[in-house]
């Protein structure tokens, strides 16, 4: 018998509910193939938590896995933490499961004497992130698969300071999770509980969104524009608790909503992926806002944590903006308002993530302001605004994956606070005669038109994790001599540490005399080897194309 139907008739006998041995016997009876999936090795806890299909097994997020992890979290808490009261915030988006989840969570920390504050229904991400701040919690953990498919669940750590955790407590984390090899060696029960499960709910709603209004920047233009059309769509999410509520705090009197969306459904009956890159999930809003007339379209991931929008351009139809316009076009006005209020002083900064665009770079420069990058990942954009608490000030940051934040209450991207500030720079755009579309083009005209690109070059197997291993070898033994033609001027190994100050990683970049970069990043999780693309220049578009050809042969 196979390693993985001893793992699965183990199941049978186990101290697991009946419903779960009922699958476990009609899987064993079954297809092998998904058998195996199921029970072939265990759902590994990364240095982001678990991530996986919802099911029955080993490597299927479910009761038993979601126990074990939190098992060796509160291990992990117990050994490190020097107070009496340990507390820990949870909350959980509108993903299947995700309450369930949760509370299971907050059964077995509770079990271990941790205090719980769990949210009384769906929240945003980032609302998990400011309540450990104002609890004043040691961890928080949300569960939520962001914008995967309906299929998928997870479970997110962050730390006291309401970051994503990074090193060495990810890794120390996960090395007490890897402890955890049974689910018996979980404290379920409810009846062991020694620590407090206390509800959260309105309350911190109020001091979140309070704090969100406080950094608004342009009231009065909101006020002025308070009849700007947008469309805004949660996808079946939690943002539609809070993000029309605090557009309609800040003035805004026309937020069309998409009534089939508004219903919060783990399984995204209206699109295929509840992920606002993709222009298919912003459909029906786009729909929405060409028969309203709306000037804005706005959408939220089911964690609302990313936001993707939508503008009109000089013709009238409805175009896309991908993250990097986005972000920069946040970025000029926050830095432009700031300006104009004379709260741009001494200390504040800026930070993105080496694959974002330049351009953010370029606007940053011309106001003096300092930009910090960082590897891949939002938790490394919360790490710095940690590092620099005491001496400066986190103005924004972002990320090309549509991402973003701004001021210090958050520690991970805000959709709620990123369709604040994309309103109020539509109504600051519209004082000066502007739409969005013409704000960026007046962008591209100041600081030079820029482009980007993603490719993602998939090799599966042994062999293609070989392969991708090979590309990374020849690109450091024999870096691009030019990019397009443009002689290379830098290149940045992140292998190397000591040279860039950040964690090491295997990424490399490549610039070039005329402005362009590139960027190539094997995936940790996935068999692709992915590369970005960044060209400046009225030539840009060409130029992308160009570089996809040079880099993905």
């Amino acid at each position: 018998m196979k390693e993985f139907e001893l793992r699965a008739k183990a199941w049978l006998d186990g101290d697991f509910d009946q419903e779960t041995k009922i699958k476990v016997r009609q899987m064993l009876a079954g297809d092998p193939a998904e058998l195996e999936d199921a029970f072939g090795k265990n759902l590994e806890f990364g240095t982001g938590g678990l991530r996986g299909i919802m099911g029955v097994g080993t490597n299927r997020m479910n009761r038993y896995t979601v126990g074990m992890a939190t098992q060796g979290l509160a291990n992990y808490i117990l050994s490190h933490y020097d107070g009496d009261d340990p507390k820990v915030c949870i909350s959980y988006d509108s993903r299947n499961n995700s309450k369930e989840f949760a509370k299971i969570t907050a059964e077995v920390l509770s079990a271990n004497c941790i205090h719980v504050y769990i949210f009384d229904n769906i929240r945003p991400t980032p609302e998990m992130s400011y309540a450990v701040r104002l609890k004043k919690a040691v961890a928080g953990i949300m569960i939520t698969a962001s914008h995967n498919p309906k299929e998928y669940n997870g479970y997110k750590v962050s730390w006291s300071d309401g970051g994503q955790v990074t090193s060495p407590v990810d890794k120390e984390i996960v090395a007490e999770v890897a402890k955890i090899t049974d689910p018996s060696m979980v404290k379920f029960s409810s009846g062991l509980r020694c620590g407090e499960i206390e509800a959260m709910g309105s309350e911190v709603d109020e001091c979140y969104v309070r704090d969100l209004l406080s950094l608004s920047l342009s009231p009065d233009a909101c006020r002025r524009h308070s009849d700007l059309k947008i469309v805004y769509t949660p996808l079946h999410g939690c943002g539609v608790r809070l993000v029309p509520e605090i557009l309609g705090r800040l003035g805004f009197k026309d937020i069309i909503h998409v009534p089939e969306q508004d219903v919060s459904d783990g399984n995204f009956p209206t699109v295929v992926s509840p992920n606002p890159e993709e222009p298919a999930a912003l459909r029906l809003a786009l729909e929405k806002a060409e028969q309203t007339g709306a000037d804005l379209v706005m959408g939220t991931d089911p964690d609302a944590d990313r936001l993707g929008i939508a503008v009109r351009d000089d013709k009238g139809k409805m175009v896309l903006m991908n993250g990097n316009q986005t972000a920069s076009m946040l970025t000029y006005y926050i830095l432009s308002r700031r300006k104009e209020l004379g709260t741009l002083g001494e200390g504040k900064y800026v930070v993105k993530t080496i694959v974002t665009t330049e351009l953010i770079t370029d606007i940053c420069k011309s106001f003096g302001v300092p930009v910090y990058n960082v590897l891949t990942g939002f938790k490394y954009i919360a790490e710095v605004v940690k590092r620099h608490e005491a001496t400066g000030e986190f103005v924004c940051g972002g990320e090309e994956s549509y991402g973003f934040n701004v001021g210090q209450f958050v520690r991970d991207k805000d959709a709620q606070v990123s369709s604040m500030m994309v309103a109020e720079c539509a109504a600051w755009a519209a004082d000066q005669g502007l739409t969005m579309y013409q704000l960026l083009q007046k962008i591209y005209k100041e600081y030079g038109y820029r482009k980007e690109g993603l490719v993602s070059v998939v090799r599966k197997g042994v062999s293609g994790a070989r392969e991708i291993q090979q590309m990374m070898i020849d690109l450091r033994a024999n870096p691009p001599k030019d990019l397009c033609g443009s002689p290379v001027t830098k290149v940045i190994d992140y292998l190397e540490p000591e040279k860039t100050g950040q964690p090491s990683s295997n990424v490399l970049q490549f610039f070039d005399e005329a402005g362009d970069v590139v960027s190539v990043r094997p995936s940790g999780t996935e068999p692709k080897i992915k590369f970005y693309f960044g060209a400046k220049g009225n030539d840009a578009d060409a130029k992308i194309e160009a570089l996809k050809k040079q880099f993905c042969k």
